[in-house]
């Protein structure tokens, strides 16, 4: 569900940035407002859990992949105001140094995976509990939530994919950018999302939350409210994806919409090859980053995978940590 590079055109990643903007502003106010400094570390770790949960690719039966993201589950521990700026740091970490998802489409992945994720997966989980009130059920309704905030992300990362052949084209009428329009963009990104992938965000969403209930009961009591309790239940866990993320190398293949300008023209969407790369895809934007596609040059991949997922996580928990030392100086 990363947009690369160049995908979208700069002005569409403009507007969504610009969409953005109040929202982190907002987000930020609420978690100054209503989380203690001491409290910003656990938002580190939270973000840890999203990079970790991306890094675990899942085949798709036609040689795509995906992965689950998180959002919906650190929404129900702190909120989604807090959630959207966890994530948003957690996307802006694998862009920067990882590749994954493009420079100037952060304000896009923020939008769909910080901002839509979370808080449509934070309000359907309040939307079932009116309903569904017991504890013994308070795992499975995280993982509804979690399934529906996925699937919104999913739907908004399409649209705007199918937007771009619309919009910008060339005078022989060849997309800029992506070149799939809605009636393939949607399909293709929903029939991943509204079953393996969303199934793998449900499972991730309702087994941390139901592990934590049992090992830090106050880190997500009911679902969150602003998390408190063990620390050391939640590292025990990061440090179990951590061992065991090159898993998701085992997956082969690109995720639908991440695929590299020089492999689209060889691709085919409906039988034909599209025949051609877009023109704002070779000569647009690129960034050379450290560690590309999570990995180390002269490495195995699955040692550089696990380094890779260290360093992301260190990046992040030491990112809120400093934050919360600087807003308890203040």
């Amino acid at each position: 569900m990363h947009i690369p590079e160049n995908y979208l055109s700069p002005g569409t990643c403009a507007v969504l940035t610009a969409a953005m903007a109040p929202v982190w502003y907002m987000s930020l106010q609420k978690v100054k407002k209503e989380l203690p400094p001491e409290k910003l570390p656990f938002l580190g770790v939270a973000a840890a859990f999203t990079f970790l949960a991306m890094m675990f690719n899942i085949p798709l039966p036609g040689g795509t992949t995906g992965h689950a993201v998180g959002g919906t589950l650190v929404a129900l521990l702190f909120g989604p105001y807090a959630a959207c700026l966890s994530v948003s740091v957690a996307l802006i970490v694998q862009a920067v140094f990882f590749g994954d998802g493009g420079i100037l489409a952060i304000g896009a992945n923020c939008f769909n995976m910080a901002f839509l994720l979370p808080f449509t997966g934070y309000y359907s989980f309040r939307l079932l509990r009116k309903f569904l009130a017991s504890d013994r059920l308070l795992p499975a309704c995280a993982a509804v939530a979690g399934f529906i905030g996925i699937n919104a992300a999913a739907l908004a990362a399409a649209i705007e994919f199918g937007l771009q052949p619309l919009l910008f084209t060339n005078e022989l009428g060849q997309a800029l950018y992506c070149p799939y329009p809605l009636t393939i963009s949607i399909p293709a990104m929903m029939a991943g999302h509204l079953t393996i992938f969303g199934l793998a965000e449900a499972v991730f969403t309702g087994a941390m939350l139901a592990y934590l209930s049992r090992t830090a009961p106050a880190f997500s009591s009911d679902a969150g409210r602003h998390a408190d309790g063990k620390i050391g239940a939640s590292l025990a866990a990061l440090l179990a994806l951590i061992v065991f993320c090159p898993l998701g190398l085992i997956a082969e293949g690109t995720a639908w919409g991440e695929w590299g300008a020089e492999e689209l023209a060889e691709l085919s969407e409906g039988g034909t090859p599209l025949g051609y790369t877009p023109e704002g895809m070779l000569n647009g934007f690129s960034l050379d980053v450290l560690f590309p596609d999570y990995a180390i040059i002269g490495l195995p991949d699955a040692f550089a995978y696990i380094l890779s997922a260290i360093i992301g996580t260190a990046l992040l928990i030491i990112a809120f940590k400093l934050w919360g030392s600087l807003a308890a100086a203040k």
